[in-house]
């Protein structure tokens, strides 16, 4: 086999070597004329529909024998365990012509690793339409507390609007564990439920071989324990793939779960709610009008919504800059040595003049009402916003028309 058709982490076994040719790598660049909207907007889910599966350029990779010339289901045109047939077929195709899909990843990618769990596919868009309800389970006011304060310390959680939050907490269902001993969750097996501790403790084991093994050293070594307040679980659900550790009661304990179905349909509509509301407000920020949808839709993803009360100082003069604000509702406004420069409405943003040139704040911003801000962070606002640059370093701050223009 030649130099050049050895890919990493190791040549193919399943290529017949007396058929191989070169690789063609060709680099495809986007046509600056070609608009691609957000996956929010209805014209791009319509363009992505349909029976005939398409999904870019050469097809649904995915799609039964429909780039296998008839041999059955194929990734990206062809299968590794094709048969011989097959090997004479790819052998006689030559170079694949431009704008073809190719294949994107090494010949042995993820052979001999562990594999995912298939789990239901859920469209964020039709919620109503599938006629989803969310479970409800009751609490005491006394529970409800508890869990409020456990799962408001969870990530996975922090950006739920209050309705969303209280689905979460509504459709926690408790999972008495009645004595010491108890496997939860095992290493390696599908994922159902997240978890949160009421009371009790529980240790958490990991074995190397990725699953329980028999004997009394089966469970692996012990990497941590949790209680009240404590959860675990998430992360099968998240990704689809198997527990990856054993978690075993070491007392009498509560627990609440959160089935996989409403944990994802919570997630997936709460992601997708965020990004459409945050893109309808970007089409109204003037500052970001000359964008195109596609890179307000990368902004809107990468904003977090932060709430502050009246009279909250959201940036302190003479701190380093750290983050680009939007407000979106509410007002604020801008003080140099405590005197007022400048008042903000929804729609307008502060902040960037310390990121754009690496200076301390030269302005404190003060909330007069209520307000909620949209928060990008140093790295986002270099990253994605270099269009308008030289739009922000136009906004000048001043007290009147007698003084000097100031930075905020």
């Amino acid at each position: 086999m030649s130099e050049s058709s050895n890919s990493f982490p190791g040549t193919n076994p399943f290529i017949n070597t007396k058929l191989e040719k070169k690789s063609s790598f060709q680099i495809i660049s986007e046509d600056e004329e070609f608009e691609v909207t957000s996956p929010t907007d209805m014209t791009f889910r319509q363009a992505n529909a349909g029976g005939s599966g398409n999904a870019s350029a050469g097809g649904n990779a995915f799609d039964e024998g429909s780039q296998s010339g008839g041999h059955g289901s194929s990734f990206f045109g062809q299968s590794p365990f094709g048969t011989g047939e097959d090997e004479q077929d790819e052998g006689s195709l030559g170079a694949l012509p431009t704008g073809s899909v190719q294949q994107g990843f090494p010949n042995n990618y993820a052979l001999g690793r562990r594999t995912s769990v298939s789990a239901e596919s859920l469209n964020p868009t039709s919620a109503g339409e599938e006629g989803w309800t969310p479970p409800r389970h009751s609490k005491t006011e006394d529970q409800l507390a508890r869990l409020k304060t456990a799962v408001s310390g969870n990530f996975l959680f922090s950006h739920l609007d209050d309705d969303q939050f209280k689905t979460v907490l509504d459709a926690l269902v408790e999972k008495p564990i009645p004595a010491k001993g108890i496997k939860v969750i095992s290493q390696g097996d599908a994922g159902d439920y997240f978890y949160i501790v009421e009371d009790g403790h529980f240790d958490i084991y990991i074995h190397s071989a990725g699953s329980v093994q028999p004997g009394p050293d089966g469970l692996g070594n012990k990497v941590g324990s949790t209680g009240p307040g404590g959860s675990f679980g998430e992360l099968a659900l998240m990704y689809n793939a198997p527990r990856a550790a054993t978690v075993v009661s070491t007392e009498k304990s509560t627990l609440w779960g959160l089935d996989r179905i409403t944990f994802r349909r919570i997630l997936m509509d709460s992601a997708f709610q965020r990004r459409r509301m945050y893109e309808s407000f970007l089409e109204e920020v003037p500052l970001l009008s000359s964008l195109k949808p596609y890179e307000r839709a990368k902004i809107a993803d990468a904003l977090d919504t932060i709430k502050f009360p009246a009279g909250a100082t959201i940036i302190t003069e003479g701190d380093p800059g750290d983050a680009f604000y939007l407000l979106e509702s509410g007002e604020a406004e801008a003080l140099k040595d405590g005197v007022s420069v400048k008042k903000y409405r929804r729609g307008d943003y502060f902040g960037e003049l310390a990121l754009l040139d690496d200076k301390p704040r030269a302005a404190s911003i003060v909330t007069q009402t209520e307000v909620k801000v949209a928060r990008l962070g140093r790295d986002g606002f270099k990253r994605l916003l270099g269009p308008v640059e030289e739009i922000m370093r136009r906004t000048e701050y001043q007290v009147d028309a007698s003084k000097s223009p100031v930075s905020a």
